[in-house]
C-alpha cells in the first residue's frame, strides 16, 4: 500500500463556550482579572496554536489553566497544543479531561481517539472513535475517521461502508475519496476503485492516486498502463516511493534498461534508501552489469546490514562476479555475526566462503564452511539450498557415500532443484550406480527444459521484494 491515511486531529474551540466561562471565572472573582484580559490570552493561545507558535500557546494556557481547570475547551485546545509538539503524553492527559467534562462530544473522542493512535494504543483508540460515531452517526468526520482507522488496523471490509457513508455526506472529499478508492482495491473492488480514482483526478490531480492507479492496473495484469502511471506519479512527485513503485514496475517485467535508469536517478536522488540500491542492484545483475550490481548490493548492505532481503540477491550477484570476493564475504561474515540464530545468515556466509574458492582463494577454509553450514541446519532443517551445498562440499572431497544422503534430503524439500539432480545423478556415477544416476539425468533433462519455470522463479523473488518493501514502508509512513 503506498499511503498510509493520516488521521486528522479535530479543532473544537468555541468562543461563544469560552465567553460564557471567562464570564462565570470572571464572576467568581478568579484572581481578579476582567472578562476582557482572559477571553484576550485564550483568544491569543489560540492564534499562537493557528499559527504554529506551539510553545508559546502551551505557556500561556497553563497559565491559564489553574484558573479554568474543568474547562473544556482549554483542555482542549491544550490537547492540540501538545499533540502538535509530539508530547502525547500530555496531549493524552488534556483530551482525557475534556472527554471526562463533556462525553457527549464526538469531536473531543476522535481527538483521544487520534492521540491514542500515536501512542499505539489502538484497541481504546478504535473504542473512541467508534462512540464518537454512536454519537453522531451521520457525521462525516466520525465516519471518516473510524474508516481511516479501519484501513491502519488492515480491517478493510470494516472500513468500506464507513468510507462510502462518508462519501455520501461530502462527495466533495479528497481524502475521504482516495480512502475509499484505496479500501476497495485492496478488497478487490478493482473496477469501483479505477472509476473513483480516475474521477478524482479530474477534480484534484495527484502523484498518489497515479500511483493508486497504477497498483490498480497491476493487479489487474493490465502491466503498460500501470507502468505508464508509476510514471506519471514518479515525474509529479519524485518521491522515494513513488520513484521505487515505477522502478520496480519496470523490473517486475523484466524491462531491465529502464529499471536501471529509474533506479540510477531515484538512488541518487534518495543515497540513504537501502531498497533503492537492492532495486538497482537487481536491475544491474539481470541486465548483465554484475560488477556494478554487486557494488549497488554491497553498499545496500551497509545501509542497512540487518536487511535479509539484500543478502538474498547479493549472493545471486556474487555468482558472476567474484572480483569483489573479499568486500562480499566480509559483509556475509557481519551478518551472520549479527544475526547468530539466523540459519539463512549462517548459510549466506559459508556460500561466499564457497564461492570464493572459485576466486582461487587458496587459503579456503572448507572446515569453516563446513561448520557454518551444520550450525544453519541446526536452526532449521527445512533450507534445502543449505543441504546442496553441504552436499557439494562432501562431492569436493570425493566423499559421495556422504554427500548423497545430503542430495537426497535436499530434492525431499524441493524436489524441483535442477542442480541436486544433476549432482546426484554424478555421484551415481561415481559409485557406480548407473541406472539411478540416468534417472537422475533424465529430471535434470526436464528441470533445465522448464526455462520459463525459472523465469517465474525470479518474478516470485522481485514481487516477494517489492511487495515486503511496501509493506515495511506503509508502518514509517
Amino acid at each position: 500500500m503506498s499511503k498510509r491515511p493520516q488521521l486528522r486531529l479535530t479543532i473544537f474551540c468555541s468562543s461563544l463556550f469560552w465567553a460564557a466561562f471567562v464570564w462565570a471565572a470572571f464572576a467568581a472573582g478568579q484572581d481578579g482579572r476582567t472578562q476582557h484580559k482572559l477571553d484576550s490570552e485564550f483568544q491569543s493561545a489560540a492564534a499562537q496554536y493557528e499559527a504554529g507558535q506551539y510553545a508559546q500557546a502551551a505557556a500561556q494556557l497553563e497559565d491559564i489553566l489553574p484558573l479554568a481547570p474543568n474547562s473544556f475547551e482549554v483542555h482542549e485546545l491544550m490537547g492540540q497544543v501538545y499533540a502538535s509538539l509530539s508530547q502525547d503524553t500530555k496531549a493524552l492527559e488534556h483530551f482525557e479531561a475534556a472527554v471526562r467534562l463533556k462525553p457527549d462530544s464526538a469531536p473531543a473522542r476522535e481527538n483521544l481517539a487520534t492521540v491514542l493512535i500515536h501512542m499505539g494504543k489502538m484497541e481504546p483508540a478504535g473504542e473512541e472513535f467508534r462512540k464518537a460515531l454512536a454519537l453522531e452517526p451521520d457525521n462525516f468526520d466520525a465516519n471518516h475517521n473510524l474508516g481511516e482507522f479501519y484501513i491502519q488496523t488492515e480491517k478493510i471490509e470494516d472500513a468500506l461502508p464507513l468510507l462510502e457513508r462518508a462519501e455520501k455526506i461530502d462527495p466533495s472529499s479528497y481524502d475521504n475519496g482516495y480512502d475509499l478508492a484505496l479500501a476497495e482495491f485492496l478488497t478487490g473492488r478493482l473496477a469501483a476503485a479505477r472509476q473513483l480514482a480516475q474521477s478524482l483526478v479530474l477534480k484534484q490531480n495527484s502523484g498518489e492516486l497515479h500511483n493508486l492507479l497504477g497498483q490498480i492496473e497491476e493487479k489487474d495484469e493490465k502491466y503498460l498502463t500501470a507502468e505508464h502511471e508509476f510514471e506519471i506519479a514518479a515525474h509529479m512527485d519524485p518521491s522515494e516511493e513513488n520513484l521505487f513503485d515505477w522502478g520496480s514496475e519496470l523490473l517486475l517485467h523484466r524491462a531491465y534498461t529502464p529499471a536501471i535508469e529509474v533506479f540510477e536517478k531515484a538512488a541518487r536522488r534518495y543515497p540513504n534508501s537501502s531498497r533503492l540500491l537492492i532495486g538497482l542492484g537487481m536491475a544491474l545483475d539481470w541486465g548483465g552489469r554484475y560488477d556494478e550490481a554487486v557494488k549497488a548490493l554491497l553498499a545496500a548492505a551497509d545501509l542497512d546490514p540487518s536487511d535479509a532481503r539484500c543478502y538474498l540477491f547479493l549472493s545471486k550477484a556474487y555468482d558472476s562476479s567474484l572480483n569483489q570476493a573479499q568486500e562480499v564475504i566480509e559483509r556475509f561474515r557481519r551478518y551472520a555475526e549479527l544475526q547468530p540464530g539466523n540459519a539463512l545468515a549462517q548459510y549466506y556466509y559459508a556460500l561466499s566462503l564457497w564461492k570464493g574458492k572459485r576466486g582461487g582463494d587458496a587459503n579456503l577454509d572448507l572446515q569453516a564452511v563446513e561448520s557454518l553450514l551444520g550450525k544453519s541446519i541446526a536452526l532449521d532443517d527445512t533450507l534445502p539450498e543449505v543441504h546442496l551445498l553441504l552436499g557439494n562440499l562432501h562431492d569436493n572431497r570425493n566423499e559421495y557415500e556422504k554427500s548423497i544422503p545430503e542430495y537426497e534430503h535436499a530434492l525431499k524439500l524441493n524436489p524441483n532443484l535442477a542442480d541436486a539432480h544433476y549432482r546426484l545423478a554424478t555421484a551415481y556415477v561415481h559409485i557406480g550406480q548407473k541406472d539411478q544416476a540416468q534417472k537422475e539425468f533424465d529430471v535434470y533433462q526436464t528441470l533445465r527444459a522448464r526455462h520459463l519455470a525459472e523465469i517465474d522463479k525470479e518474478k516470485a523473488e522481485v514481487q516477494q521484494f517489492v511487495y515486503s518493501s511496501k509493506a515495511d514502508s506503509s508502518t514509517t509512513h
